[in-house]
Formats: structure tokens, C-alpha cells, sequence
């Protein structure tokens, strides 16, 4: 049980895809513009990264060593395809926001790097809870720079949640400041370098807080 605490540890925090690992920045810029965005392309990616790795597990004992990674390149581009063509038929509306960045999660550094370098080697059911770990701590990270920058460039969280997510998101939706022009550096990729800059900074001062 304590090993499974700690994965899960691991991957909300300390060793964050995003905030520690710095992997999957590309998307984490170009969706992040909303909160809304940063949930549904987390959620994606954690279904992939959950399935690839109850897959790689399950098979790890047939894969040859010699052809590991083309095999693992190939399970994960159809999960990605599945979920591709799944937001595209279920959530059309976050399909057309998330665009391209749906099937890039084939070349997502953090789903092939947890593949090899975790799942290839461990059990299905550690696996399970690694994946689900990784991807929590990848849509935590994308939620928290798309609130911070749609809270300072439109005083919004989690707009159209409804449309894009479906009817069940609406209680998300909240309007901080009415008649808010906004601060348009923030909606655009140098404020998701500003605003990951001063989080990685802020973790950095809570790890030297705690004893």
C-alpha cells in the first residue's frame, strides 16, 4: 500500500510531468489559453497514458527487447486514434479547441517515457496506479496555468466548460469580474511562460519551507 501512496505521490508531485519533469510543454502552451481546454486535453491524455500502460504491461513478457520501442510507438499511436476519433464523435466541440493536439499525444514524451521506462517493467496493477498517477499530476498542472491565465486575461474559470465538456460542467463556469477588458498577454504563448515561470518558482520555495 505504501508503494502505491507513493506513486501516486510521485506523479501529482514530486516528480510532476510538467513541474519537475518538463515534458509535454507544446501542448501545455498552445491549449492553456482556459482552464476548460487545460481539463479536457489533461483528461485525454490520462486515458491514454492509463491504457498504454495496462497494455505495455500486460505484454511486456512478449515484446522482444530488440523492438520494444516500435512496438510501444505503434499500441500507443492506436490508443491515441481511439480517443482521437472518441472526443471527435463524444465531444465535438472540445474536438475542434484541442484540433491537432489530440493526436500529438503519440509524440508526448511523458506517455512513451513512462511506457519504457516504468510499465515495460513492472506489473499491471503498479502500472495502473503509475499511469493514472502521471496523468492526474499532467491535467493538475495544465487546469492550474489555464486558471491562472484565463482568471488574468478574461477574470473567467472554466468558460464554456458547458459547451465543451457537456451540460454536467456547468457548475464550473464562474465570472470573477464583470465588463473585464482583460489582459491579452496572458491568452497568448509568452503568458504561458510567465505563468509556468512563476509556479516552478513558488514550488521551488514550498520544497525549501518543508523540513
Amino acid at each position: 500500500m505504501n508503494d502505491y501512496r507513493n506513486l501516486f505521490t510521485d506523479g501529482l508531485w514530486r516528480n510532476n510531468v510538467v513541474f519537475v519533469q518538463m515534458l509535454a510543454l507544446c501542448p501545455l502552451m498552445a491549449v492553456t489559453t482556459t482552464a476548460t481546454n487545460g481539463l479536457g486535453m489533461g483528461l485525454a491524455t490520462t486515458g491514454v497514458l492509463l491504457s498504454a500502460n495496462i497494455v505495455i504491461a500486460s505484454l511486456r513478457h512478449w515484446i522482444a527487447e530488440e523492438v520494444r520501442i516500435p512496438v510501444f510507438v505503434l499500441l500507443i499511436a492506436a490508443l491515441v486514434t481511439l480517443a482521437d476519433m472518441a472526443i471527435n464523435a463524444w465531444l465535438h466541440e472540445l474536438y475542434k479547441v484541442l484540433g491537432l493536439f489530440i493526436p500529438l499525444i503519440v509524440v508526448n514524451c511523458c506517455v512513451l517515457g513512462r511506457a519504457e521506462s516504468f510499465a515495460s517493467r513492472q506489473p499491471v496493477l503498479a502500472s495502473t496506479v503509475d499511469g493514472l498517477a502521471m496523468g492526474l499530476g499532467l491535467t493538475f498542472a495544465l487546469i492550474l496555468i489555464g486558471g491562472c491565465r484565463e482568471v488574468l486575461g478574461s477574470a473567467t474559470l472554466f468558460a464554456q466548460a458547458s459547451l465543451l465538456l457537456g451540460q454536467s460542467f456547468v457548475f464550473l463556469e464562474t465570472t470573477l469580474i464583470r465588463d473585464y477588458h482583460g489582459f491579452l498577454l496572458m491568452l497568448l504563448p509568452p503568458g504561458g511562460f510567465l505563468v509556468l515561470g512563476f509556479l516552478l518558482a513558488g514550488r521551488r520555495l514550498l520544497e525549501r519551507r518543508q523540513p
